[in-house]
């Protein structure tokens, strides 16, 4: 099992993969998906594995609460972070309903996220 920091749910790839450049020249290890079905496949093939997860809501597969009602069937542990640039109130409550540790709208900052990385090692410990 490959252990890394931040796995990186989202369809905007461009976006994906420069925010795991950025984080990676800070240390922090991350591995992208590019949909919903990637994702909750890698989760079942490295359960425990990621610190965190950051997961888009629009996904071109499924929604992104599905994803997340996935996931947490898994690994109920690991702190899911919602990233959005189209979520509503109603949106946020069912992620948080289902298991969700925070709830995000883009564009995100690298700070915001290495912050909230620092703090689920931290609870990890």
């Amino acid at each position: 099992m490959k252990h890394i920091d931040i796995l990186i749910i989202d369809d905007e790839i461009k976006f994906a993969d420069m925010l795991s450049r950025r984080l990676s020249l800070r240390g922090i290890t991350c591995q992208a998906c590019y949909d919903g079905q990637s994702g909750i496949q890698w989760v079942k093939e490295n359960p425990g594995a990621a610190t965190l997860i950051l997961l888009d809501l629009k996904l071109p597969d499924m929604y992104g609460t599905q994803v997340l009602a996935h996931i947490k069937e898994i690994d109920t542990s690991v702190p899911v972070f919602i990233i959005t640039g189209h979520g509503t109130r109603e949106d946020e409550k069912v992620c948080r309903d289902l298991g969700a540790a925070e709830f995000i709208h883009k564009p995100v900052s690298i700070e915001k996220i290495t912050t909230v990385l620092t703090h689920a090692r931290g609870e990890m410990q």
